[in-house]
């Protein structure tokens, strides 16, 4: 199985804890349909405007991206305020390796300079961090970062941060495809008792739940690669904000729209 489909160390075998404790299992729809009231189990943001943000200031798309990191900080401070157990952050896309060097440089750099950072302030506020997506890609040094970074905050039950770092969700779909594929060659499972739930193990979110609200930052209006699989019944808001930009106002403001929202799940709602 590629880094992209390995189920993440822990999350299926350690209990849950905290806001986590909340959360239905990956793959499976809320029993009930209508208005909830209560904020979002899981929310995902798309990240977008970095360059735009610099642009319109006439600054390198470096300090823009650098602005984005501090938006980052916002955010989940903001998530963990509400009471949100889950917050997955797409950070660098699989398709962004095919931006111009000195930017991706950029944007690898911060993330190393993040995790150096960052890693106390996240433990010593309940904040578990996992990363999902082609961590190796970024080299060994950093890779052996993100594992130590993940073991640092392992015991933070406040807010479960997901990073997607080198993420596809087409990608991610295919190696759990083919993941399957092998075990069934190999007899070790039955073709006829491949499910939902066991396809979703062998996704990167393995253990996790999958989004209720996916948010994207911009104005732009698409899921980019995005937990394609993992967002079949999420909800969708849009905000016309640029990234750096973002703070806690944006963010609930996103939450009372999801609040507002009649979730159905394909049933009839009495």
């Amino acid at each position: 199985m590629s880094a992209a489909a390995k189920p993440l160390d822990g999350i299926a075998t350690k209990p849950l804890e905290g806001a986590a404790a909340r959360d239905l299992p990956q793959g499976t729809a809320p029993a009930r349909a209508g208005r909830e009231g209560g904020p979002p189990r899981h929310i995902g943001i798309i990240m977008d405007g970095n360059g735009r943000w610099a642009t319109a200031r006439g600054l390198p798309r470096a300090l823009g991206h650098k602005a984005g990191a501090e938006a980052v900080r916002r955010t989940i401070e903001a998530a963990a305020k509400a009471g949100i157990g889950w917050l997955t952050l797409f950070a660098f896309s699989s398709e962004n390796w095919q931006r111009p060097a000195e930017e991706v440089r950029d944007l690898t750099g911060l993330m190393r300079m993040y995790l150096r950072s960052e890693v106390a302030t996240l433990a010593r506020e309940g904040i578990r961090l996992r990363v999902i997506g082609e961590r190796e890609r970024f080299g060994a040094e950093t890779a052996q970062a993100i594992t130590a970074a993940e073991a640092a905050t392992a015991q933070g039950t406040r807010l479960n941060l997901n990073v997607a770092v080198s993420y596809g969700g087409r990608a991610e779909i295919v190696a759990a495809a083919q993941q399957i594929a092998r075990r069934v060659a190999a007899g070790t499972l039955d073709a006829e008792k491949v499910d939902m739930a066991e396809f979703a193990g062998q996704l990167s979110t393995a253990g996790m739940p999958d989004p209720d609200l996916i948010i994207r930052t911009s104005g732009e209006q698409r899921l980019s690669n995005f937990l394609l699989w993992q967002s079949a019944y999420a909800e969708f808001v849009f905000q016309d904000v640029l990234w750096p930009d973002y703070g806690a106002p944006h963010l609930a403001e996103a939450i009372a729209e999801f609040s507002r929202r009649e979730r159905r799940y394909g049933l009839r709602v009495a």
